[in-house]
């Protein structure tokens, strides 16, 4: 006789979340922070994209207010009670599988917890208030090309930082400065990074030299005339959602500053900026940001910290690898340059071998964004030097304009004219963001690691590129890296685990070696 399977009762757990009612309320309570955070990140893209200027003071107090009751939140006392009594419960919940997940979304949030709670509330409120008014002043900084108007609340913004760092590394036994770089590339200390870079300077050094000195340099010239800003964000945004950014989720804007922030997976923007003398800069940082974004957009909606980015250096790797390994291309000028024509008149009649080389050629440049990618590392290294010593207190903060300009002259050979191009170029300071500059370098890294599995499992890489096939790419980029979000504690145990190597920069070593002495015949 044949018999029936038992039913399963409607009351039978079917995850941990349905198993432990500690761990319900403590997921809800952590959206309602991420929610709050959302909220901040509305208030914080207006305040760059939309507010008048003379509404910094008011939209600080705004940021202050909110951020005291985020922290509020973040810091309850009731969550350290509901992660002990879910960790609890978990190690009584026998599905392995959910175990897992429940396992890394407590490890995350005790780490956030704990940190969190460790910085005073008025610490707190004083950064999102510091930071609304250290951003309008570095505007007007810039703008005036005075470094010495702007010096005053610089120092506050490092001391600042330094104090929230401090107050975070509690008692582990790490340096100030490492602790700052946590919280933008977790797991990835001082003397990681000390090593990656070291080997990546020792081997560009003599490249640029060698490139700079070669006679057989490519013509600039298709960068160069008349291009209408409103033609440019059209051929903009055909590019970038070819590419695969997609507007349903996101828009785009114009800022001071390039960049790409999330209030969702189903709500992330991006801005550039467009100069009508010159057309690439503004494509490349369009193309950029919607790596940035793209990343974000795939991301799970979980509303919870295992959904968001890995780390900076992983997310300026998305970037990198659209800007660069496909956007630098030859095969995707190929696919680009009937859309430049088409945007920019007859006129424009540059083959994509023209386009290549113009885009690609190597000039030492005052701006970090606006620089080649061959000495786009000297530019991260500079500021990584500079900021580690404010921290560890080998340097005054009065004294960065004669260091910049200083180590700009030694290693790329340009003289800085003035401090709006020279040491007042970046956001980053303003921000708080202390500790961010040394993850582009590691993003370049890494982006190139990344292309070069991507070409592996990906034979036909180019070609897909040449015709404007880019779903397949996009696809690889989400499996190996977007996806995954948070659940790996690091970038290198990530690329351990789905390329078979931790960070290595002979990847990014040998793609600009081969690259640029093809193209300087050097």
């Amino acid at each position: 006789m044949e018999v029936e399977p038992k039913a399963a009762t409607d009351d039978a757990p079917k995850s941990f979340e349905d198993a432990s009612e500690s761990y319900r309320d403590l997921l809800s309570r952590l959206r309602t922070v991420t929610q709050l955070q959302r909220a901040s990140a509305v208030l914080g893209y207006d305040s760059t994209v939309h507010m008048p200027p003379a509404a910094a003071a008011a939209r600080g107090a705004q940021q202050a207010a909110l951020a005291s009751v985020t922290h509020e939140k973040a810091t309850d006392a009731a969550l350290k009670t509901l992660i002990e009594s879910a960790e609890s419960d978990l190690a009584d919940f026998r599905e392995e599988e959910g175990a897992k997940e429940a396992q890394r979304i407590l490890e995350l949030t005790r780490d956030s917890y704990e940190k969190n709670a460790r910085v005073p509330a008025q610490l707190e409120a004083k950064k999102a208030s510091l930071t609304s008014s250290a951003y309008a002043a570095w505007v007007q900084a810039r703008k005036d090309s005075d470094f010495t108007s702007f010096e005053p609340i610089l120092r506050d913004c490092f001391e600042t930082a330094s104090a929230i760092a401090e107050a975070r590394r509690g008692d582990k036994d790490i340096s100030l400065y490492t602790q700052m770089l946590d919280e933008f590339e977790t797991g990835m200390s001082a003397e990681r990074i000390d090593h990656i870079f070291d080997q990546i300077q020792d081997a560009l050094v003599p490249l640029i030299s060698k490139v700079l000195s070669s006679e057989s340099k490519p013509s600039t010239s298709a960068l160069k005339g008349n291009f209408p800003v409103p033609a440019q964000e059209a051929v903009n945004r055909d590019i970038v959602t070819s590419l695969g950014f997609d507007t349903t989720y996101g828009r785009i804007d114009v800022s001071v500053h390039p960049f790409t922030t999330s209030f969702s997976p189903s709500d992330v923007r991006i801005t550039s900026r467009f100069s009508d003398d010159e057309w690439y800069q503004g494509l490349a940082g369009t193309v950029h940001e919607g790596g940035h974004a793209m990343y974000e957009q795939s991301l799970g909606d979980s509303g919870l910290e295992i959904d968001s980015a890995l780390s900076m250096g992983a997310h300026e790797s998305q970037s990198l690898f659209w800007e660069r390994h496909v956007g630098l291309s030859t095969s995707f000028w190929t696919w680009a340059a009937p859309k430049l024509k088409k945007a920019f008149g007859e006129d424009f009649c540059y083959s994509p071998e023209q386009i290549y080389g113009a885009v690609n050629a190597v000039s030492p440049s005052l701006i970090r964004v606006e620089a080649d990618e061959l000495t786009y590392p000297l530019h991260v290294i500079l500021r990584y030097k500079i900021e580690r010593d404010i921290v560890e207190g080998n340097m005054d903060v009065k004294a960065i304009p004669e260091r910049w300009n200083a180590e700009m002259k030694e290693m790329l050979g340009v003289d800085v004219p003035s401090d709006a191009q020279g040491c007042l170029q970046d956001v980053h300071w303003s921000a708080l963001a202390i500790g961010y500059f040394p993850t582009y370098l590691i993003g370049s890294a890494t982006a190139a690691q990344l292309a070069h599995y991507c070409q592996r499992d990906i034979p036909d890489f180019y070609e897909k590129i040449e015709n404007g096939e880019f779903g397949e790419i996009k696809s690889w980029l989400t499996d190996k890296v977007h996806r995954h979000g948070k659940r790996y504690p690091s970038l290198d145990e990530m690329l351990e685990d789905q390329l078979g190597e931790k960070l290595n920069p002979k990847y990014f070593i040998s793609y600009l070696t081969e690259k640029y002495s093809s193209l300087y015949q050097c």
